[in-house]
């Protein structure tokens, strides 16, 4: 049996067919993960994202600390409240993980707070190396949230949903968020952010508040979906998946990340920079790319890619697209690959398309 999160009692409730999830018991579906990944694209849907890790840093050096272990720059977190996506790197430039910070107080004010979101399925290596990089600096805590518990609410009409659920204070807090930000209420955060390509929020709450809110979504129309979904949804987005389209081994320049980087100013040390930048120096010789396969088939994990006269690479994400109609798939490839290539599937080559890694964005067809 692995953790439960405080959501468990409510999928079985609502017929969850629950797996092992980076050791938590999660819903895969409710029943059809098609279904779900539809109702996303064309509706609402909500998933319980309690299992993420939730890290709050604070003090006098918090900024600091944060500009020297994220390769992103949170300086750029000018207004409470917005948020920055990033890599947090190793000293060879690997993506030790890809997180979300949020600003939770005005900026510059003495004694900053932000709040970090990790992946559940690293949180102990992660929680362990943010520690170790906390040394040279003299006022920076660290402080898990464990009883905080997360729902993803997605779709076009997951904001109108979530609104009628909610309560009236916090409707009007949401009205006037922007994409990639949030807001504090009564010990709960309102986010505009997501891992669908939907718009929606993500909103963490008391673990004793959650049921209900669960329940107040349901009676609004939205429907309870799984991890399933979740996955090919991303994937239609062009999102990378932690241990899939990147890790430790991996650069965020090979990983469509090359623009979480921020390169200026020129003396802000990060942990991993100097990595990067012999690799630039030397030239980055593979690249992240999608793949489209019009063909009769599936595109999955670790199927070859050949490139005539370029060389070989790998499919690190790839699923049939419900919205599509058809395979598509993440792949790493030389970095000279152009726009055709072939995937071996059972010993046969099969040509796909390649075109920039992502694929469907507010339920629209984003690739020519």
């Amino acid at each position: 049996m692995g953790s439960k999160t405080a959501l468990y009692e409510k999928h079985q409730e609502m017929g969850a067919k629950l797996v092992d999830f980076g050791g938590w018991d999660m819903p895969i579906h409710y029943g059809s993960q098609v279904d779900e990944h539809h109702q996303v694209r064309n509706a609402s849907g909500m998933f319980d994202v309690s299992h993420m890790t939730v890290v709050d840093v604070t003090g006098t050096d918090a900024k600091e600390y944060l500009r020297y272990l994220l390769a992103n720059d949170v300086v750029k977190l000018q207004d409470k409240g917005k948020a920055l996506y990033s890599g947090m790197l190793n000293d060879d430039g690997g993506v030790i993980d890809d997180l979300i910070v949020y600003l939770m107080t005005e900026p510059g004010v003495a004694g900053e707070w932000f709040r970090v979101v990790v992946n559940c399925a690293t949180r102990e290596k992660d929680l362990r190396w943010m520690a170790d990089q906390t040394a040279g600096f003299d006022d920076v805590a660290l402080t898990e949230q464990p009883d905080l518990a997360m729902i993803a609410i997605q779709g076009p009409d997951a904001i109108t949903l979530s609104k009628q659920a909610i309560g009236e204070s916090r409707t009007n807090l949401i009205e006037k968020l922007s994409v990639f930000q949030g807001v504090e209420s009564e010990g709960w955060f309102i986010a505009r952010t997501g891992y669908t390509g939907e718009d929606g929020l993500e909103i963490m709450l008391p673990e004793d508040e959650v049921a209900d809110f669960w329940q107040a979504l349901a009676d609004q129309g939205v429907k309870p979906c799984g991890l399933g979904s979740r996955d090919t949804l991303r994937l239609e987005a062009g999102m990378n998946l932690y241990g899939s389209d990147m890790d430790e081994t991996v650069s965020p320049l090979a990983a469509n990340m090359g623009w979480t980087i921020a390169w200026e100013p020129q003396e802000r040390t990060f942990v991993g920079r100097e990595a990067l930048e012999a690799q630039k120096e030397a030239g980055v010789t593979e690249k992240l790319v999608g793949l489209v396969m019009e063909a009769r088939g599936v595109l999955r994990s670790h199927q070859k890619v050949i490139v005539e006269g370029v060389g070989e690479g790998e499919i690190t994400s790839g699923t049939f697209s419900p919205t599509l109609g058809c395979s598509v798939a993440m792949a790493r490839v030389p970095a000279a690959t152009a726009d055709q290539a072939d995937v071996e599937i059972r010993g046969k080559r099969v040509p796909v398309r390649v075109v920039r890694p992502s694929f469907v964005r507010n339920g629209k067809k984003v690739f020519d």
